[in-house]
């Protein structure tokens, strides 16, 4: 397979900006390429059609983009202290805050999320939530619980966040996250 050259990795991202965008304004099922081409100004769909090869690669396209942007915001932001408390409020903050300055980056995710054909991140999270949770515990900094369980309860916390800023978009963001942070510190913590 030949290397795609820089007009052609150009207009891939630009399809991809102007599916985000799509998807964010209009949800998943009313997304065609028809509008994507409008909004990134294409003469036609089949100019979405010669770098995709179908619906279904430029929604996993999107998904991954949209994760690598996240990845990269909330690594970007993620506690150096030391502790474990410290990296878990940052890793919320950061989720809450990818979300208030990408919104439509976010959007598109929850939209897309369930029609990814590659395995999604989820268990991924799910264990690296936990990882941190246990760390936390044998650190003494938080109570004993099962790391597993919490880190559901964490992260579920924090997608309905996400999934309600998303359907509303006069949603507190900045009171969320301190509510979210003080919430999951008691969960955790030796209260």
């Amino acid at each position: 397979m030949r290397a795609k050259s820089l007009t052609e990795r150009a207009r891939r991202a630009q399809i991809v900006d102007a599916a985000i965008a799509t998807l964010a304004e209009l949800g998943y099922g009313a997304t065609s390429f028809k509008q994507i081409a409008a909004r990134a100004r294409l003469s036609s769909t089949g100019l979405i059609s010669y770098h995709f090869k179908g619906k279904q690669e430029l929604v996993d396209e999107v998904y991954a983009e949209v994760r690598r942007r996240f990845t990269a915001f909330v690594l970007d932001r993620m506690d150096r202290s030391g502790t474990a408390l410290g990296e878990l409020e940052a890793f919320l903050r950061a989720n809450l805050r990818f979300m208030a300055a990408h919104r439509a980056d976010t959007v598109a995710l929850l939209q897309v999320r369930p029609h990814v054909s590659a395995a999604d991140n989820a268990d991924d999270d799910h264990r690296k939530m936990a990882d941190l949770l246990r760390e936390g515990r044998s650190a003494g900094e938080f109570r004993e619980f099962d790391a597993d369980a919490m880190a559901i309860f964490v992260l579920a916390l924090r997608n309905g966040v996400l999934a309600r800023a998303a359907d509303h978009a006069e949603v507190d963001l900045d009171l969320c996250e301190r509510e979210l942070i003080t919430l999951v510190g008691l969960a955790v913590t030796r209260g």
